[in-house]
């Protein structure tokens, strides 16, 4: 039986690398396609363009601010989703200190002065494992941070501020589903994928142990074995 096509879905300011090493290794057997976030300041938006060229049916896997437009997709065409996989994200709408605390790196990336400030207060090492080689990881980040401008900052950070709650479309979530999550994550917190995951029937949840907010690039070889896990998972769930 052939294998789901896999869309993959990234954080804020990644682009493709950020799945490089899952991307090489599932394109063995599967079709992978990479959906950008770069257009639009709203979920909603992202999430219909996107839906405009996915396949008719397939996987979709979305980390971080990915995450949040896979739950978006998820709730606008849960009859094309086969299965779900949420990375490192949250399904809460962001609280209003968080979504105004966005706003003087906002201003600061319209300037264009100050956009290396603002890159650099979006790349948090301490919330990476201890063992991760943080100073090449921050700076594989910063270069995609910087190849995609502050234009896109500015609206990912406005999609960021505005996103809804989405815990609803957890509980009907009738797809196989997988929280992947690194332990040493300070951003997403292994409590708050805990919650996540018992909110969706039958989730499984993968803590991986030497992982921090970036678990696809600090333990790509444990990440891409979930994912293997998840898309072998038993189709009964399926809507």
């Amino acid at each position: 039986m052939p294998h789901d096509p896999i869309v993959l879905v990234p954080p804020m300011l990644c682009d493709l690398g950020v799945f490089g090493p899952q991307m090489l290794d599932l394109a063995k057997d599967h079709a992978v396609m990479f959906a950008p976030t770069t257009q639009g300041e709203r979920m909603e938006e992202i999430a219909s363009q996107i839906l405009t060229w996915a396949p008719a049916k397939f996987a979709l896997a979305g980390m971080g601010m990915g995450g949040m437009v896979a739950l978006e997709l998820l709730r606008r065409a849960p009859q094309r989703v086969t299965r779900i996989a949420l990375i490192a994200t949250s399904a809460q709408a962001e609280t209003p200190e968080t979504a105004a605390a966005r706003e003087p790196h906002i201003i600061a990336a319209k300037g264009g002065g100050r956009w290396h400030e603002v890159v650099q207060h979006e790349i948090n090492s301490t919330w990476m494992a201890p063992t991760t080689d943080r100073v090449a990881l921050v700076r594989h980040l910063r270069q995609m941070a910087e190849a995609l401008g502050p234009a896109v900052y500015v609206s990912q950070s406005r999609a960021m501020q505005r996103r809804k709650d989405q815990q609803s479309t957890l509980s009907q979530i009738k797809q196989p589903a997988m929280v992947i999550c690194g332990q040493h994550d300070g951003q997403y917190p292994v409590k708050r994928q805990q919650f996540m995951a018992e909110l969706i029937p039958y989730a499984t949840l993968e803590v991986i142990e030497d992982a921090g907010y970036m678990p696809t690039l600090e333990a790509p070889d444990q990440v891409t074995a979930a994912l293997r896990r998840w898309m072998t998972a038993p189709l009964m769930l399926r809507l």
